[in-house]
């Protein structure tokens, strides 16, 4: 049986490092999330933002997560690595943390379903100083609409 190069390309793991971030001014208050697709290379895939209005920063911090994991699946990644800065985001996601809020549990199960889609996943708390990329979206974000 002979395999040819492009089903050998079809079949090629495609690798990224997402970094999500989401926040609020007030809690709630205006609130946006961002997130950035990085390649193993360190190459910009994707950046996504959006302002949410008035929302609380957990309802911010899972809404980038879950923008940041659909772009990854849009793209074609299967092995991701996922950083975020709220170590109860990753907590709960572990099953470390129960998710108690009501209002959070919708989006506790998309992202857990969103992240069963990849064939290899990781998720881990970094400091925020190490997630500054997907921090400069939400600020550009928040600020693009203060005041309005």
């Amino acid at each position: 049986m002979e395999i040819s190069a492009a089903s050998c390309l079809n079949q090629r793991m495609v690798k990224a490092m997402l970094y999500a971030d989401g926040g609020s001014r007030g809690n709630p208050g205006p609130a946006a999330y961002g997130a950035v697709l990085f390649d193993v290379d360190g190459e910009t895939l994707r950046e996504v933002s959006e302002f949410l209005g008035i929302a609380t920063n957990n309802v911010a911090e899972w809404s980038g997560l879950i923008a940041g994991l659909e772009a990854a699946l849009e793209l074609g990644v299967d092995e991701i690595e996922v950083r975020l800065d709220s170590e109860l985001v990753v907590r709960q996601l572990s099953g470390a943390y129960r998710v108690k809020q009501p209002h959070l549990i919708p989006l506790h199960a998309k992202a857990k379903s969103l992240l069963r889609r990849f064939p290899h996943s990781h998720v881990a708390h970094v400091r925020r100083e190490l997630n500054k990329e997907a921090d400069k979206l939400v600020n550009q974000v928040l600020d693009a609409h203060a005041g309005k």
